[in-house]
């Protein structure tokens, strides 16, 4: 082969490597309870854009939020309340949060629910209860939900599930994973949770009037090395396609504000 055709036929190998756009890497802080229906929505966001990888990081939102504020490197943060997400804000750390999501405490016992816990007045029968640590939002909810029910069911109803606690867990799956695997005979998690462990656990509704609504905010971060990418994958979530994904996984539909 010529020297000259040798050169040409490089070239012309050359050429779609130089073109190439350069792969994108978009990272996402996101509660724990986000985890299923998080990795479907990653998949479709890579697929419509081309090499972009979504690299998920999934944790309690405290937790979470302490990295960012000890400079994690994170381009969007989607929080389980408002209270962890209102700090970054306050902090400058995020700006602009949108409601994408909400979801609805349940208590969950084993499938056999050895403690024949049936409603939340029964949670006094379970000698194993595991929650979330109070300043993680499940954590949080739980403790309203037990205020309002120690009302309702009288001291002796919150001060028999306080006995009964034997854990406080980090986060959200952790004390669903204790209920999955008998370990404790029951908890309090996200209904999206109880869902994504159908068969290994049973969800028990919580009165309306006694519950709360976990509200999901979103937001890019300030310091975001994606940040129109980190836009776009906001904006999915609140489009039609995302909030029909995240409504199969068991989330009620966000509002944006």
């Amino acid at each position: 082969m010529s020297p000259l055709l040798h050169a040409s036929l490089a070239f012309v190998l050359l050429v779609p490597a130089a073109r190439a756009a350069p792969a994108r890497e978009l990272t996402v802080f996101a509660a724990s309870s986000l985890r299923e229906a998080f990795a479907e929505l990653g998949t479709v966001f890579e697929r419509e854009h081309p090499r972009t990888k979504v690299i998920f990081s999934l944790a309690g939102s405290q937790e979470l939020r302490t990295q960012i504020e000890n400079g994690a490197p994170a381009d969007v943060f989607a929080s389980a309340d408002w209270k962890h997400m209102q700090a970054l804000v306050a902090a400058r750390l995020a700006s602009a949060p949108r409601k994408f999501a909400s979801n609805e405490p349940v208590v969950v016992v084993p499938e056999d629910n050895p403690a024949g816990v049936k409603t939340l007045a029964d949670l006094p029968r379970a000698q194993r209860i595991v929650v979330g640590a109070p300043e993680v939002p499940i954590g949080a909810y739980t403790l309203r939900i037990l205020q309002a029910a120690s009302k309702r069911y009288g001291a002796a109803f919150g001060d028999a599930v306080q006995a009964h606690i034997v854990s406080r867990e980090p986060n959200v799956r952790q004390a669903l994973s204790k209920v999955a695997l008998g370990e404790a005979d029951a908890a309090i998690v996200y209904r999206t949770d109880a869902q994504a462990s159908r068969g290994r656990v049973v969800a028990i509704s919580i009165p309306e009037e006694l519950n709360v609504i976990a509200e999901y905010p979103v937001a890019v971060l300030e310091h975001a090395k994606e940040v129109e990418l980190a836009r776009e994958f906001v904006d999915f979530l609140l489009s039609p396609a995302g909030q029909v994904t995240l409504a199969r996984f068991g989330f009620r539909r966000g509002t944006g504000g």
